[in-house]
């Protein structure tokens, strides 16, 4: 996926930025924090996985969603939120 691909949606930039501000969360508490149902959630939550950008972390039944620490995209990600949010 390219880049413009991965940041059109305004979702999946919520997203993000959620994560972001609160370290993991599962798709239930992302989609209640953001007022989207579920499927979208997991959907937007899915693509950002693929792309490397979000870790899922399984535990029992549920899976926790962070920024992948490893991922080049994801430290470019983290570091773009955080000059943006500083500047705001």
């Amino acid at each position: 996926m390219e880049i413009d691909e991965v940041f059109s949606s305004r979702l999946r930039m919520k997203i993000l930025r959620l994560i972001y501000n609160l370290g993991s969360l599962n798709t239930s508490d992302v989609a209640r924090r953001l007022n989207t149902n579920f499927g979208a959630a997991a959907e937007h939550l899915k693509i950002l996985e693929d792309e490397g950008i979000l870790q899922g972390l399984v535990y029992g039944r549920v899976r926790m969603y962070r920024f992948n620490e490893g991922s080049v995209k994801a430290k470019a990600v983290k570091n773009l939120i955080e000059a943006w949010e500083q500047n705001t």
